[in-house]
């Protein structure tokens, strides 16, 4: 991929699309802790790392609509929320998704009349994960339907995770899941990913989901939606992180 601007971009907050309230994003970041364990004798800092964090912060405009910012963040919970950020909307473009307390909302009415609020979002139990979006931005789908393919250019051996937002519903259930082919369907055909299918959707929700971490994981991957009581339409989005090495949660 080539040298990129933030045009186009979109961003979730569970089930909450706020991506026409969000005005600019200040802060994705994440990793471990670095423990500084320098010895006397040493000139300089030796450091190895601790416990993996992360935060987003962002601003967003004022906009008390159904379903838009203040309704999705003006109550402050104290429950775990999916946060996502999605790099432009196309399938397979970087997104980069947490597990995270929001822990404010903070008003400045500026001398011009503006108002803007910030809002901060700290990583809960994973740190921030950079992935892959699954979807092209927001999907709907009708009915249960097979997704176009991600080439993730070879398989892996450590599992993933996955971040499924769900905006909006209308029907009995569905079920989200991830699917693997070595060769995108050619001789080798879809099959689902062991411990890559999220929680029946019934309605608007969130969801992080991992795989066993020393899962072998396919080349190609692919978002499906199927059903056993029906639905006409779903609005959803989701982000697949491939562990590209070990890793411990």
């Amino acid at each position: 991929m080539a040298k990129q601007g933030g045009l186009g971009d979109n961003f979730y907050v569970a089930e909450f699309d706020l991506s026409g309230d969000v005005g600019s994003i200040g802060n994705i970041s994440g990793g471990p802790a670095a423990l500084d364990v320098t010895p006397v004798n040493k000139s300089g800092h030796e450091r190895i790392g601790g416990l993996r964090t992360g935060v987003m912060e962002w601003s967003t405009f004022f906009n008390d609509a159904d379903n838009q910012a203040h309704e999705a963040l003006s109550s402050l919970l104290t429950t775990d929320r999916v946060v996502s950020y999605f790099r432009g909307t196309t399938l397979g473009n970087p997104a980069a998704s947490e597990v995270a307390k929001q822990v404010n909302y903070d008003g400045n009415r500026a001398n011009d009349g503006g108002l803007a609020l910030a809002v901060q979002a700290l990583a809960n139990g994973y740190g921030v994960q950079w992935g892959r979006q699954a979807t092209a931005g927001t999907r709907t789908d009708t009915g249960a339907t097979n997704g176009s393919s991600i080439d993730d250019g070879a398989a892996s051996s450590f599992g993933l995770q996955a971040f499924l937002h769900v905006f909006a519903f209308t029907g009995t259930d569905a079920t989200v899941k991830l699917q693997e082919s070595s060769d995108d369907g050619g001789g080798d055909a879809f099959a689902d990913v062991t411990g890559g299918g999220f929680t029946q959707v019934t309605g608007v929700t969130s969801e992080r989901i991992a795989t066993a971490d020393d899962l072998a994981v396919e080349r190609y991957l692919r978002v499906v939606t199927t059903t056993s009581g029906g639905f006409s339409s779903m609005d959803f989005a989701v982000v697949v992180v491939r562990n590209e090495t070990a890793v411990a949660f």
